[in-house]
């Protein structure tokens, strides 16, 4: 099931306020990746910057991007030169080494909750890679308890397109138990008839979990990073950011 944060249309539409391209340190690292592939799949896309901000800098080729939410395609599609896809993976399986690139940002890697659909995620995407592609993606390292400060990191407010101000308030469920991490964002707004409240699940796997999973799909891990500038990855990295390529 989506979240409603992605799924409704007015909280869909604030989430590049909230997280604007310019300031995400994801972008620096994905953005020259894309640029330089002929062809690009984006999972889990989201609002599509990442694959409207290349177009803008001036890639010419295949750009794709898909995602199961039904608001966040909304805002992708102000853009018509990208090929926007609505679905998930497993609906999506008919792609054979179509794509020098396949990425998942935002953290997208970490809402495949379950072994199965990791599994046949990891297979589609191995499928459309080709032969020298590569898939880079990220997952936040669990070591680093990161969700102990989401309580405040993802609260604050933002302006939406009508000038109305939105407050998200965003809570932990603990105590964490699991490599399985639940939360809730509650959006409030004076112009809103109600509040919207959104319960998300991320999951948090540690790097040699995220190489079986890899080799299962049929690919290895040619390089792994601990944070955007390409930092090596330790115990202390905030980020897991893997390079996979077919085996």
């Amino acid at each position: 099931m989506v979240d409603e944060q992605f799924s409704d249309s007015r909280v869909a539409a604030l989430y590049d306020l909230h997280y604007p391209s310019d300031a995400r340190g994801d972008f620096k690292f994905y953005l020259p990746l894309v640029m330089a592939a002929p062809s690009v799949l984006d999972v889990g896309c989201g609002t599509g910057a990442l694959l409207h901000k290349a177009r803008e800098e001036g890639h010419t080729g295949r750009l794709c991007g898909l995602d199961p939410a039904v608001g966040m395609l909304e805002v992708a599609r102000t853009r018509t030169d990208v090929e926007w896809i609505l679905g998930d993976l497993a609906a999506a399986s008919g792609w054979n080494r179509e794509f020098a690139l396949a990425v998942m940002t935002g953290h997208a890697f970490q809402q495949l909750l379950r072994d199965e659909e990791l599994r046949i995620a990891l297979t589609v995407i191995a499928a459309a890679l080709t032969d020298q592609g590569a898939f880079v993606f990220e997952t936040r390292n669990p070591l680093v308890r990161e969700w102990e400060d989401w309580h405040v990191r993802y609260s604050g407010e933002a302006q939406d397109s009508t000038g109305a101000v939105v407050r998200c308030e965003c809570e932990v469920e603990t105590p964490v138990r699991t490599e399985l991490v639940s939360f809730t964002h509650t959006y409030t707004s004076p112009a809103w008839d109600r509040p919207r409240r959104s319960r998300s699940t991320l999951r948090f796997l540690a790097p040699d979990v995220l190489s079986r999973f890899l080799a299962d799909a049929g690919m290895v891990v040619a390089e792994q990073f601990g944070d955007w500038d390409r930092s090596p990855l330790m115990d202390v990295s905030p980020e897991i950011i893997t390079v996979a390529r077919r085996r």
